[in-house]
Formats: structure tokens, sequence, C-alpha cells
């Protein structure tokens, strides 16, 4: 899980990592080593399985419960925290992230690594965003940056392309070519906040995000999260024109079930939508194998809606 981590670094991390006791202990451990020549490593839970990312976006309100009942499901679930952005309704500023998204879902913030979505924007460019979840999470201003866990690449992107180019000669996209480029990966996973395809349920798709969708597709990416809309939606893999392509395509998930109120789908379905539900708070496991990967979408308990798979990567 703690890769490219000396002998030394492990041993000492396992041992902090055990005197946390078992509520932290399912928590991801970040060890920042700011001597010279140390890295900063990320790790996602425990080391006796296959490395698994869990998340889901749109996510606290102080109006809603949903946010307490997927915290919850996170308690019992190791691995990588993910969010998709909207992580703190309505404005994203410090009150909401200390009053609305702390008590619940800050408790995993250790082993978080989030999305930055457009009511987190709401309040001074996102200032509390990152102020609450660190140094880690982009640039002020950029919001993209990616990270490691185990053989897979993680590519979080910033979909908020009122303010900043998400064009194909972006600043964005340049780095997302050359971190493809530079650090080149079995499997990759991208994760972002507004979808490039949607069945809807309030939002319409996100069609300036098909630049990036370009790059990752011509690069064998696997999978693309989102969320925006306030529901669960997979689709089979695609290619940026929205044709299914079983050999290169990219599958993507719209996981807007964070805790936030939940959408209703109108009458129109996607082209290649696969399973749908807007009736149930949950998270998206993936558990990542070094050429594959297995879904799992888990809701509330009780849920009638269920949904997994697994496929191999490009």
């Amino acid at each position: 899980m703690i890769e490219a981590t000396p002998p030394s670094i492990r041993a000492a991390a396992s041992r902090v990592g055990g005197a946390l006791g078992s509520v932290a202990g399912r928590a991801s451990l970040v060890v920042a080593l700011l001597a010279a020549g140390a890295v900063v490593v990320f790790g996602g839970g425990r080391d006796d399985g296959p490395p698994v990312l869990v998340g889901a976006g749109d996510i606290a309100s102080c109006t809603s419960g949903g946010d307490e009942i997927t915290a919850k499901l996170l308690d019992d679930i190791d691995g990588t925290v993910y969010t998709l952005g909207d992580n703190a309704y309505m404005d994203g500023s410090a009150k909401q992230f200390r009053r609305c998204y702390d008590p619940h879902w800050g408790r995993h913030r250790d082993r978080t690594r989030p999305v930055l979505g457009n009511h987190d924007l709401r309040k001074a460019d996102g200032k509390a965003y990152y102020d609450y979840f660190g140094a880690d999470v982009g640039r002020h201003g950029e919001g993209w940056y990616s990270y490691r866990i185990a053989d897979w690449q993680v590519l979080v992107l910033n979909s908020q392309c009122d303010q900043v180019d998400c064009g194909p000669d972006s600043p964005q996209a340049r780095w997302l070519k050359d971190t493809l480029a530079d650090r080149p990966a079995r499997c990759t996973v991208a994760m972002w906040h507004h979808p490039l395809f949607t069945s809807g349920g309030k939002h319409t798709a996100e069609p300036r995000m098909r630049p990036l969708y370009q790059i990752l597709y011509e690069h064998g990416t696997e999978l693309v999260l989102t969320a925006h809309n306030h529901n669960y939606e997979r689709f089979a893999p695609q290619d940026p024109g929205g044709v299914r392509d079983d050999r290169q395509g990219i599958r993507q998930f719209v996981v807007g079930t964070g805790g936030a109120s939940l959408y209703r789908f109108g009458d129109d379905v996607a082209a290649n939508s696969e399973t749908r539900d807007d009736r149930t708070y949950g998270v998206l496991k993936l558990t990542l194998d070094p050429d594959a990967y297995h879904w799992r979408f888990i809701g509330q308990p009780g849920a009638a809606y269920s949904d997994s798979g697994s496929a191999g990567c490009h």
C-alpha cells in the first residue's frame, strides 16, 4: 500500500497505526516525512488484501441525515476514501465544513483524498476546502493532483470549467498529459465532479470535460468517477463521443449519493446507461487488483438496490 518507502519507515508507520487503536486503525495513515530525501506517502487501511477506494460525492448538508448514514458505512470499510465534490453544503464555507462535514465524514479525513465541487467554491474561491483537506489536494485555484494506490494511478481533475480552462491545450490538460506520460501505470482511475454522461435528475451533462476524457481514453484509462446529480448511475465502457467501446472505452460512474438530498431521474435514459438508482444513499467501493477491478455499490441499511461487477484493465 505504501509505495517506495524504506522498510524502516514502513515499520514506524506500522507502530503508529497500531498505537492508534481500533477506530483509527480502520483509517489510512498519512506519513509526512519532511527530512531531506524523504517522500510523502498515502496508505489506505490494512495491508492484508487488495487495496480499496471507497466514497461518493454530494455529501454533507446540515439539513440532511444522509451523510451520517454513509459515514457509518465507511466505518466498516478499510481503504482510501475519495469524495467526488460538493463536500459541504451549501457554500463550502469553513463553518459548513466544521458543522456539517466534520462530525461524520470528517472522522475519515486522514484517509480521504477529495475532489472539488461547485458548492465548495461558493465562498472565497474554495479557501475552506483547501484549508480543511490540507496541502496534498492541488494548488489553490487549480485543484488537480494525482496519487498512487499500489499498482493503480489515481487522477483527480477539476471540472469547474467556469473557473478553470478544461480545453485540450489548457494547463490542466497539459498536466494530465505529462502525468500520464511520465508516470505510466498498468491501471488508471480518474475522478471529478461534473459527469460527461448522465441521465440527469437535475443537471445535464458537462461537455466541456470531453477534451480531458479524450486524453484519458487515448492513454487507456479504465474508470471515471463523477457526481453532481444526486443519484447513482453506471455506464458501459464508452469513447469520448458516447459510443460503446468494450475494447478501449472508459466506464463512468455517477455517485452523487453521499448524503445530500437525492434527485429523481426523469423519463429519458442516456445511451449506454446500464443501471440507475435514485432512492438510496450509499458509497461505491472499488477493489483494485494489479490488472483488474471490482465494483460494489453499498447502500444504506435495508436498501433494496445493489450493483456489483468486475472487469480487467486495458
